[in-house]
């Protein structure tokens, strides 16, 4: 079995096939995030400008962390340095780089999109469009694939020597999983125990649940499949792994905090929760996103009757005879 090309021509032009599957992968996480913010009642004319600066500094970090992993090899070839076709880029580097990028983005154009409602809404769509970006992203890059292996769902892969472990099926699966994880605690968190859907609910859950998994996913990913004993760029990201895991249990810790006082006051907290809609989609109030469930607004006082009077006289509504008119 020959390796899934990595490159083509469409005439003098040479286009890689990793830098195509990337692109796929990034339109498809945006496309996905609108909707759901559109869903959620916030504007969504801002997006456009965050994901592009999201997408400039998620490759500049994901390069950025690999060449230093592997600044033995970079400083005996620096010309490499810049040659992202030819794969090597950090899922753990992108994110170090892209999340501070779009939270300050999101904060300065969409003020009334609060921290922890944006990482409830955008963490399905990240997970998704990983999935996505491993089916094809490494899995057509060179040198993609895992340990060598002589079980029959291995493959080859440009630029390694036998048949490989298919690493980036194994994490799109993965990833998939975490995905529908989310939807599901997500779809949990909109209704109690008897079914009854709720007015809100304090946000962190769904990003907890996501780094937990997703951090327990790529420590594995790297120590069974991936990593190299003793190599500095194995030992980050497995320890990265471990550090977001923990971060997701601490975060989940305080949420459930939140939730038992949101829980004893009977209302949520005003900055941060979740209003459902009949489409069952995560949503927040229409307006701003962030407010718990309205109280109603009292009904106007009816207006006082003006009826005729003599001439002579002014009387208002139920103003005794001879009584000025205030207005």
């Amino acid at each position: 079995m020959k390796p899934i090309p990595v490159v083509f021509h469409i005439g003098p032009l040479q286009v890689h096939t990793y830098g195509i599957g990337l692109a796929i992968a990034f339109w498809f996480a945006y496309r996905y995030f609108v909707r759901r913010l559109r869903r959620a009642g916030y504007p969504t004319d801002w997006v456009a400008t965050m994901f592009f600066w999201v997408v400039v500094s998620a490759i500049v970090g994901a390069r950025a962390l690999h060449v230093l992993s592997n600044l033995s090899y970079y400083r005996a070839d620096p010309g490499d340095v810049f040659a992202i076709w030819h794969g090597g880029l950090s899922s753990f580097g992108g994110i170090l780089f892209a999340v501070p990028v779009g939270i300050l983005i999101a904060h300065w154009r969409c003020p009334q999109l609060r921290l922890g409602r944006a990482m409830d809404i955008v963490a399905p769509a990240l997970m998704a469009g990983w999935a996505l970006g491993r089916l094809l992203g490494p899995q057509v890059e060179v040198a993609g694939g895992g340990h060598p292996t002589h079980q029959w769902f291995g493959m080859y892969y440009a630029g390694q020597v036998g048949k490989r472990l298919p690493v980036p099926l194994f994490q799109a699966a993965e990833d998939f999983g975490v995905f529908c994880v989310l939807l599901l605690v997500e779809r949990r968190l909109k209704h109690w125990p008897d079914g009854t859907a709720r007015s809100g609910f304090p946000s962190g859950t769904v990003i907890g649940v996501g780094m937990v998994l997703w951090g327990i996913e790529r420590f594995l990913d790297e120590h069974l499949w991936l990593g190299e004993d003793g190599h500095l760029g194995s030992l980050l990201v497995q320890g990265a792994g471990i550090a977001l895991a923990v971060g997701g249990l601490v975060l989940l810790v305080v949420t459930r905090r939140r939730w038992n006082r949101w829980l004893a006051d009977g209302a949520p907290p005003a900055a941060d929760v979740g209003v459902d809609e009949d489409d069952g989609s995560e949503d927040d109030n229409e307006n701003d996103g962030d407010e718990a469930e309205r109280e109603p607004a009292p009904e106007p006082e009816p207006e006082p009757e003006i009826r005729p009077v003599a001439p002579g006289t002014a009387s208002l509504g139920s103003s005794g005879p001879g009584t000025a008119d205030p207005h």
